[in-house]
């Protein structure tokens, strides 16, 4: 199961690596742009995989740890979120850490509901 779990956040991460590479080529102000974009594509490929997981009652633990623990968990970011929030407040720019924190948590949440209603 480890080496399952090791195995999607490996992709996961090479994810997040990327979109957020690709992100910093087309975009250079404050908003965290890749971080925000890696969270709430996350949050839809995680409501579309706990959809498809509920519906159809067919997940093994190693799919679960595969995709949902590894994947899901290499591919988004909480630390980086949670340090984006920090540096901003540090250099004073509060209009962008809270856009971006109420962009972040009610996208996500929305995100997660749309993965899932899609499925149904």
């Amino acid at each position: 199961m480890m080496l399952l779990a090791g195995a999607g956040g490996f992709v996961g991460t090479c994810g997040r690596f990327l979109i957020n590479k690709w992100s910093s080529n087309i975009y250079s102000g404050t908003f965290p742009l890749g971080t925000f974009l890696v969270n709430i594509i996350g949050c839809f490929v995680f409501g579309l995989l706990f959809g498809l997981f509920e519906k159809y009652h067919v997940v093994t633990s190693g799919e679960s740890t595969l995709l949902i623990t590894g994947f899901c968990g290499g591919f988004t970011t909480f630390s980086t979120f949670a340090n984006d929030m920090w540096v901003m407040g540090s250099n004073g720019d509060w209009s962008t850490c809270v856009f971006y924190l109420a962009a972040s948590v009610i996208t996500g949440v929305l995100l997660v509901w749309a993965g899932r209603a899609l499925i149904r």
